[in-house]
C-alpha cells in the first residue's frame, strides 16, 4: 500500500501533472512527471488514473491495486517533491504484474532523465 502522505488526491494537481510535466509511454500506461520546487516541503506524491476504457470496476480496482504497489517501490528514487501521475491504458487490464513493472520502470528512466537535462 502507498502510504498517504505519498497520495495524490488534488485534482487540480493531476491536471498541472499531466500538461506540464514529462510524458513517456509504453503499451500499458503513460507516465507524466512535475518535479517542483527543492527547497518545497512536499513528499513526493503519486497519483493514478485508470479509466472505464480499462475494464469493470473488478478490473480497474485489480490493476489499481498492482500499480500503487509497483509504484510504492519507486518513491525513493523519485526527485523531492516530485508528482508523478501513472495512467494505466486499456492493454493494462491483460497484462501481467511483471509487464506492468517492466513499462513502469522503462516509462520513470525516460522521465528522469528529461527532467535532469
Amino acid at each position: 500500500m502507498l502510504p498517504a502522505a505519498h497520495r495524490l488526491r488534488d485534482g487540480a494537481t493531476f491536471r498541472e501533472a499531466i500538461r506540464r510535466g514529462r510524458r513517456a509511454g509504453r503499451r500499458t500506461l503513460v507516465v507524466h512527471l512535475v518535479v517542483g520546487e527543492p527547497a518545497a516541503s512536499q513528499p513526493v506524491r503519486i497519483g493514478l488514473v485508470v479509466s472505464r476504457a480499462v475494464g469493470n470496476s473488478v478490473t480497474r480496482n485489480q490493476v489499481k491495486r498492482r500499480l500503487r504497489h509497483l509504484a510504492r517501490e519507486h518513491v525513493s528514487s523519485l526527485p523531492g517533491s516530485a508528482v508523478l501521475v501513472i495512467r494505466a491504458l486499456p492493454p493494462a487490464a491483460g497484462a501481467s504484474s511483471a509487464e506492468l513493472a517492466s513499462d513502469l520502470e522503462r516509462c520513470l528512466q525516460r522521465v528522469r532523465t528529461e527532467v535532469t537535462r
